[in-house]
């Protein structure tokens, strides 16, 4: 039994003890894809940032809170993959310092200085053997240009591309794209419709072998 290893949700990366940068991914997708995968046959272990959906119970859930968090799960369970769907929204900047308290107000500027927080996807296709690895790409410009980079950046197999519309949506519309730019889908519907779609093209390209 193929086992899928799922990255879904945000991260949140801490100011304070009460503030934290993060966006607003819901873990739908990862819910959705945790299904179809199911459904497949597929064994599915996710990895996952706070959210508030209940993921299927047949599926084993990780449960991280920061960027550092999910890459060092990620990182541990990988090896005992056959393949990744990276769905979540990690946050890309942390702050360089977190307070120990709340911060007060001041009435004045408070400035903030943000370094990057690690690349997950990165640094999970530094070490895949002879795993497949698909990831989600959101952007607001030049998609087909700014997710190919990052396919080949991030030694992904596939990509698949939407855009803000999608967090925290129940519908999504989504492009997949293949290793040398061919569009192997543009896909529209509820984020289950979606899912179904994603995974049988997953299954086509990477997991049959064709």
């Amino acid at each position: 039994m193929p086992r899928i290893l799922l990255t879904a949700g945000p991260t949140r990366q801490y100011l304070d003890p009460v503030r934290y940068l993060s966006n607003g991914s819901s873990g739908r997708m990862g819910k959705a894809l945790a299904e179809a995968a199911l459904d497949a046959g597929h064994e599915v272990l996710i990895v996952s940032g706070p959210v508030e959906v209940r993921y299927p119970r047949a599926a084993r859930v990780l449960p991280v809170v920061s960027t550092e968090e999910m890459l060092e799960a990620c990182l541990r369970v990988f090896p005992e993959c056959d393949g990744l769907i990276a769905a979540a929204a990690p946050c890309d900047y942390r702050p360089r310092v977190v307070a120990s308290q709340k911060i007060r107000k001041t009435g004045g500027a408070l400035d903030v200085r943000f370094v990057e927080t690690p690349d997950i996807v990165a640094g999970l296709g530094a070490i895949k053997t002879s795993q497949w690895m698909v990831a989600f790409a959101l952007e607001t410009e030049d998609l087909r240009m700014r997710a190919m980079q990052k396919l080949e950046r991030k030694k992904c197999d596939l990509i698949v591309v939407n855009g803000p519309a999608a967090m925290h949506a129940a519908d999504t519309r989504v492009e997949v794209f293949g290793a040398r730019g061919e569009v192997l889908g543009a896909i529209a519907g509820s984020k289950r419709q979606v899912a179904k779609s994603l995974l049988r093209i997953i299954e086509t390209r990477l997991m049959h072998g064709n």
